[in-house]
């Protein structure tokens, strides 16, 4: 099978500091793909040059063959990239979620302005996708009036208002109380159900191995392994990753 992402040679540096090293990997369509590894391995880095909020250093990232970020040799604005980024729901640590809009509005708004869709048809999407993340009770309510776990609910059902064709979450319960993580796992692992495409960045191990079929060990802007995720997580081959592994375990 194609491969529906691909990325090669990806290379960022900060200054004198080359955060990623030179990734290569390739996502077929449906496959989720977790990425583990200790803080500051560039796990988030390398999702955020996927849809160029990061702008790469060096190398290449093409989804469904076209190549993101550029054009003609030179970098897209984020005018021309708005569409690109649509393909790849994005779901950050923090919710980014608007204030004075209601959780409906923030799911609709995006698809709006960058979709074009009507705004009946927008907010008829918005409650299609809160029904999907268990929100719709919300649906008229103030992102200030929700926990942090049913505020990263709706972050989800906006990305994916935008029908991507893969999602991308960069640590997505990273900033909740341990006892709102669950609801938060519980919806991904749903989405992975239907067959989404999904690459997770994530500090929770049992959650990867249940329920990614790749795990990328990422450390010193490398990666270290790729393989199954029982694999890599259960019988790991390089030491690297086993001494990780036992001191998340510990």
């Amino acid at each position: 099978m194609d491969a529906l992402l691909s990325v090669a040679g990806l290379r960022k540096s900060y200054g004198p500091v080359e955060v990623l090293k030179g990734i290569d990997f390739s996502v077929k369509a449906g496959e989720k793909i977790a990425l583990i590894g200790p803080s500051g391995s560039g796990k988030s880095t390398c999702l955020r040059c996927m849809n160029f909020l990061e702008t790469p250093t060096a190398g290449e990232i093409l989804l469904d063959g076209e190549r993101i970020g550029m054009r003609n040799g030179r970098l897209m604005n984020d005018r021309q990239l708005a569409p690109q980024r649509a393909e790849m729901g994005m779901v950050f640590q923090l919710f980014n979620l608007w204030p004075h809009l209601t959780v409906t509005e923030n799911v609709a708004i995006a698809v709006r302005k960058v979709r074009g869709l009507a705004a009946k048809e927008a907010r008829e999407l918005a409650l299609d996708m809160l029904a999907k993340v268990h929100m719709t009770h919300r649906a008229d309510a103030s992102p200030l009036e929700l926990s942090g776990g049913q505020q990263q609910r709706v972050a989800i059902a906006r990305a994916l208002a935008q029908k991507p064709k893969l999602i991308l979450f960069d640590e997505p319960t990273s900033a909740l109380d341990p006892e709102l993580v669950r609801e938060v796992l519980n919806v991904i692992e749903e989405l992975a159900d239907e067959g989404r495409t999904m690459l997770i960045v994530t500090h929770e191990i049992a959650f990867a191995r249940d329920v990614a079929d790749r795990v990328m060990f990422l450390d010193g802007g490398v990666i270290v392994e790729d393989g199954p995720a029982s694999a890599v997580i259960n019988t790991p081959r390089e030491e690297r990753t086993r001494s990780f592994l036992k001191q998340i375990r510990h």
